[in-house]
């Protein structure tokens, strides 16, 4: 329904209000919309914000300079839960009134003929100073009583009036007419860890070390506890691990995946169960509930949350294939079908048919995941959602939240924009993306602007690889790729995630043109020997230390929809810098794309985007290699592969008063 004055294009509003807008817990989130009357009398706007607990705050909102029709607002929310906001938009009076009378003065008119203006100005300071405060409304009366002194000159009569003092006290308290409410948009609010965190992936197995013989011994819960301590030294936020669940021995795959494993061959972890249990059991070798509770309290300890997979699937004998077999397909000749993915086929795994008894399959499946969040684990990597019914995925998470508001849901999710972006709306806190697959300035480019103008409802975690991703560019690219891309994922989002091995420069495909990695740990114990490595030079790790410090340090690169992208000429480096509204920390990032040779060019910076004036001159510090610049708009740069593969330059602090207008930046295009 269209009220008095038009309210158009409010954001953050996704699919029609039909989901709420995402944020965490100290988050800058912009809002924004068209606020339009007829004529040319002033309009404004006010944003009010309702927490999920407490009062309404009225917050006054700015006009965008370079679009006369859009205002904007920001708010950082203070707790977790749904909160709302409404855009009211209004006649100002003032602003109205202010504007015609500085004209007429400026053209020269006299007090006789702006003797209507003086009078109308008069009745609107009586009508504020009767709604404001005592303790303001003082100057209000005053403003009027000299707009009504014919004694004085025309300049006099207006001083007050026009004044910094009155048009604050106005700003604080304006005096509101034609006043027509926007709808009412809601945002989830979620604790911090869903949008900053810096991840890092591990088998349990692998923990275990090897044998006097130099055979790998299976780890324990117990060897995996001493593994995070590592872990934790290199600044990661979450360790992941893949399922620690019984492995089927039906169809058990070999080493590389092979349909023909040897004796003592341990399976993919992805073939969830046996005789020993299903996806609410552990796998015996890696220890029992209790230690594995022993493991969640050492993880806290060591600062670090332990999120688990969760991978709704079943080996052949998982006690569902005997218990439950309408949980499945079953095919003409009495069997099961096993799950595929043309050209791969997935023989120890029974995907899930979620049509033929929804109900049992549903609570089911909401007894696993409480069973693990009684445990008290509280974030859950979901392996393949979108081969999963999208209404399944809505239910779930929303019922988990009616209890656990604080529980974490990563969507592995490698597909196309719809699905991905479609149950990132639909209540998963976080995303894999494609970066893997992004190398080129381009591709880059289009990429993070992509994440960037999707943070209302996406969260993008960047892994650099997965133990089924290994890229090409890290196979042929040599060490310097690896920091390179560590250096991309970790300062284009607040979320980025490492495979263990990484850090060890692991580059050896299973065949050439795959992505698989030879000896790969999905199908092998694969312990590794990083003190040996770090000791040789022969690690990643300090880097990898060195950007999760970074990280913290700097709360621009906790924000995602500050991201604006600087022109440098030469295609092989890329520049682009972050905000933080809250602090005014800027960072800027230049990267050598280019692993094998030296590139030099001229990064030319966009000042404003800075928060900087015009001809402005500034130190920069480089957080890689602790040197200072000066730089102004245009500045010369030279990275050399293996030495500096890119700066992380801290830039002066912006100004308190500048800092919204950074916020609200990319949002000022109107979108019908």
């Amino acid at each position: 329904m269209t009220g008095r004055l038009g309210i158009d294009d409010v954001r953050p509003q996704i699919s029609g209000r039909q989901y709420p807008a995402k944020a965490v817990v100290g988050e800058v989130v912009p809002v924004t919309a068209l606020a339009w009357r007829e004529g040319h009398d002033a309009i404004a706007a006010t944003l009010n914000v309702t927490p999920p607990e407490g009062e309404t705050v009225a917050i006054h909102m700015t006009t965008d300079p370079d679009n006369q029709d859009r205002v904007h607002g920001v708010f950082v929310p203070d707790a977790p839960g749904l909160w709302t906001f409404r855009i009211d938009a209004w006649s100002d009076v003032f602003a109205t009134w202010r504007n015609a009378v500085t004209k007429k003065m400026d053209a020269g008119q006299s007090a006789e003929e702006l003797a209507n203006d003086l009078a109308h100005g008069a009745d609107l300071f009586d009508t504020a100073a009767k709604a404001a405060p005592a303790s303001v409304s003082g100057v209000l009366i005053d403003a009027a009583t000299a707009l009504r002194n014919e004694e004085l000159s025309l300049a006099k009569r207006v001083e007050t009036g026009l004044s910094e003092v009155v048009t604050a006290v106005l700003h604080r308290h304006p005096l509101r007419e034609l006043l027509t409410h926007g709808p009412v948009c809601e945002v989830l609010v979620e604790r911090r860890g869903a949008l900053v965190s810096s991840w890092y992936e591990l088998f349990p197995r692998s923990t275990g070390g090897w044998d006097q013989y130099g055979n790998p011994v299976h780890g324990t819960f117990a060897t995996t506890a001493a593994a995070l301590e590592r872990v934790a030294k290199m600044g990661f936020d979450t360790v992941y691990f893949p399922p620690i669940h019984p492995i089927g021995e039906i169809n058990r795959k070999g080493r590389n995946n092979t349909l023909t494993p040897e004796p003592g061959d341990v399976g993919s972890p992805w073939a969830i169960g046996s005789k020993e249990g299903g996806h609410d059991a552990v796998h015996p070798e890696l220890g029992t509930i209790k230690s594995f509770r022993i493991l969640l309290t050492r993880a806290k300890e060591l600062g670090l949350e332990i999120a688990l997979d969760l991978a709704l699937q079943a080996a052949p004998d998982h006690p569902w294939a005997t218990d439950h077999r309408d949980f499945f397909t079953v095919l003409a000749d009495g069997t099961i079908a096993y799950a595929e993915n043309p050209p791969k086929k997935y023989q120890d795994i029974y995907p899930i048919n979620f049509d033929n008894n929804p109900k049992a399959v549903y609570d089911e499946i909401y007894r696993v995941v409480m069973h693990w969040v009684n445990v008290g684990v509280r974030t859950f990597r979901v392996d393949n959602p979108h081969t999963k019914p999208a209404n399944f995925w809505e239910w779930l998470i929303n019922k988990v939240h009616e209890t656990d508001p604080d529980v974490i849901f990563l969507a592995e999710a490698f597909t196309r924009a719809p699905r991905l972006y479609g149950l990132a709306k639909l209540g998963f806190s976080q995303s894999y993306t494609y970066f893997t697959w992004k190398t080129t300035k381009q591709e880059l480019t289009e990429f993070a602007t992509e994440i960037r103008d999707a943070a209302d409802y996406s969260r993008p975690n960047l892994f650099v690889n997965t133990p089924d991703i290994l890229h090409e560019s890290l196979q042929v690219g040599g060490r310097a790729m690896f920091a390179v891309r560590a250096t991309l994922a970790a300062t284009m989002s607040p979320l980025w995630g490492v495979y263990s091995g990484y850090e060890l420069y692991e580059n050896i495909p299973v065949a050439q043109g795959s992505e698989e990695y030879l000896d790969s740990e999905k199908y092998e114990l694969r312990p590794r020997d990083f003190e040996a490595a770090l000791a040789s030079g022969n690690s990643l790790e300090p880097y990898i230390t060195l950007l999760n410090h970074i990280r913290r340090e700097n709360p621009a690169l906790q924000q995602l929809r500050n991201l604006h992208f600087h022109d440098v000429d030469n295609d092989q480096i890329m520049a682009y810098s972050k905000v933080d509204p809250v602090t005014g920390n800027v960072v800027l990032v230049v990267v050598n794309l280019d692993t094998y040779n030296t590139q030099a060019g001229t990064v030319h910076l966009e000042l404003e985007a800075l928060g900087l004036h015009p001809g402005a001159t500034f130190p920069v510090h480089d957080a890689v290699t602790g040197a200072t610049w000066t730089w102004g708009e245009h500045n010369y740069v030279r990275l050399v592969p293996e030495v500096d593969v890119a700066h992380i330059l801290v830039l002066p602090t912006v100004a308190a008063d500048q800092r919204e207008a950074l916020a609200w930046r990319n949002v000022t295009d109107y979108r019908a």
